[in-house]
C-alpha cells in the first residue's frame, strides 16, 4: 500500500504588494496602475455600453415620432421579380403611390411593395413630416436587439481604449525603471568588477 505524501497549501501572495528588499517604490506604483486599467477597463466598458444601448433605443423612438404611417393607393401594377441587384434586397419593388393628407391634399411618391401587386392596391406606408416617404422606423424587438447589439460593440470598444491607456502609463513606467537601472549600474558597474577581480 502506498501513502500519497502529504500536500501543502501555499497561499497566493502578490509579490509587488508584499514587502521584500528588491521591491522598490516603482513596482508598487507599477502594481497599482495595472489595477486600476482592469477595474477602469471593466467599469467604463459595461457604462458606456450602458449608455450607447439608451441612446441607441432613444434614436429609434425619435425617429418614430417623426414618421406616422399613411393608407395609399398603388397607381401603377408592381414589377413581378425584383430588380437583380447585390443581393441584399428586402425581394421587395418600387411603385408609385398616392395617398391623401390629413388636410385634403394628395401626395405621389414612390415606395417599395411586394411583387406583382395590381394597380389600385391599399398599402400602407411610412411618410416624414415633409411628405415623403420613408423606411418604416425599427420597433419592438427588433430595436431593442438593435439596441443590445450597439452595446455589445461599444462596451469592449471602450474597455479596450481604457486598457490601452493603462499599458501606455505602464510601458512609461517601465523605461523610467530601465533608465534608473542603468543610472545605478554605471555607478556600482565599475566597483563591482574591483570586487570580483576583474572577472564580474
Amino acid at each position: 500500500m502506498t501513502r500519497t505524501p502529504p500536500t501543502t497549501v501555499t497561499r497566493v501572495r502578490l509579490w509587488r504588494w508584499r514587502r521584500n528588499a528588491l521591491r522598490r517604490h516603482s513596482d508598487v506604483v507599477e502594481a497599482w496602475v495595472v489595477l486600476a486599467g482592469w477595474v477602469l477597463a471593466l467599469v467604463v466598458g459595461v457604462l458606456a455600453g450602458l449608455l450607447a444601448a439608451r441612446i441607441s433605443e432613444s434614436g429609434f423612438a425619435a425617429r418614430q415620432a417623426r414618421v406616422h404611417p399613411v393608407s395609399a393607393v398603388i397607381t401603377d401594377g408592381a414589377a413581378r421579380t425584383p430588380a437583380a441587384g447585390s443581393g441584399y434586397g428586402d425581394g421587395r419593388v418600387w411603385a408609385a403611390v398616392r395617398w391623401t393628407d390629413s388636410d385634403g391634399s394628395a401626395h405621389t411618391d414612390r415606395a417599395k411593395v411586394s411583387p406583382g401587386v395590381p394597380a389600385g392596391s391599399r398599402v400602407t406606408v411610412w411618410t416624414d413630416r415633409a411628405d415623403r416617404v420613408v423606411p418604416a422606423p425599427v420597433t419592438g424587438a427588433a430595436a431593442d436587439l438593435q439596441a443590445a447589439l450597439t452595446g455589445a460593440l461599444v462596451a469592449p470598444a471602450a474597455g479596450a481604449l481604457v486598457w490601452g491607456a493603462g499599458w501606455l502609463v505602464r510601458g512609461r513606467l517601465i523605461r523610467r525603471r530601465m533608465a534608473e537601472w542603468d543610472a545605478e549600474w554605471k555607478q556600482i558597474g565599475p566597483r563591482w568588477g574591483n570586487l570580483s577581480g576583474g572577472r564580474g
